[in-house]
């Protein structure tokens, strides 16, 4: 696991925040759609908590097994059942719950635990496999020596 950053986050912080996570995923492969679908996901958790869970929280952003991963931690009071559970598109006019939803299809995974304790918000997006590349190792030098030797020699 190598962890890119970690830090406590309150609005003021929001913006700075989300530029950051977008150099660092941009920097682990992350690039094109799947970068921007990451970041945003990342910027609705956070958002989330600043919005409905008193202002502030924890953010972590770690890299492991070929994957990026965020955490975003609050302790508000915790996400009302009907959203999190919910796998519809709230209506048009709904003013709640585009967040998880938006959350929920921007990632390969989007995982929340919460109750009245706060929650976290964990967000995970494969990154692209480094290109192979091939070592060329160098080859042995074999040498041969008839000699004087009726079935020759090999030496390697």
């Amino acid at each position: 696991m190598r962890t890119l950053m970690a830090q406590p986050f309150t609005l003021h912080d929001v913006t700075r925040l989300r530029r950051t996570v977008a150099e660092l995923a941009r920097s682990c492969g992350l690039s094109g759609p799947r970068l921007h679908d990451f970041v945003l996901a990342v910027h609705e958790s956070v958002v989330n908590a600043v919005e409905h869970a008193g202002g502030h929280g924890y953010f972590k952003l770690w890299t492991v097994n070929g994957v990026i991963r965020s955490e975003t931690t609050d302790g508000g009071s915790g996400i009302p059942g009907a959203y999190v559970d919910a796998d519809l598109k709230p209506p048009d006019l709904s003013q709640e719950g585009r967040g998880i939803f938006l959350i929920r299809r921007l990632c390969d995974m989007a995982d929340f635990d919460t109750g009245p304790g706060g929650t976290t918000v964990l967000l995970t997006m494969r990154l692209p496999r480094a290109p192979h590349h091939t070592t060329h190792r160098a080859m042995k030098r074999i040498r041969v020596d008839a000699g004087h030797h009726p079935f020759g020699r090999f030496t390697a």
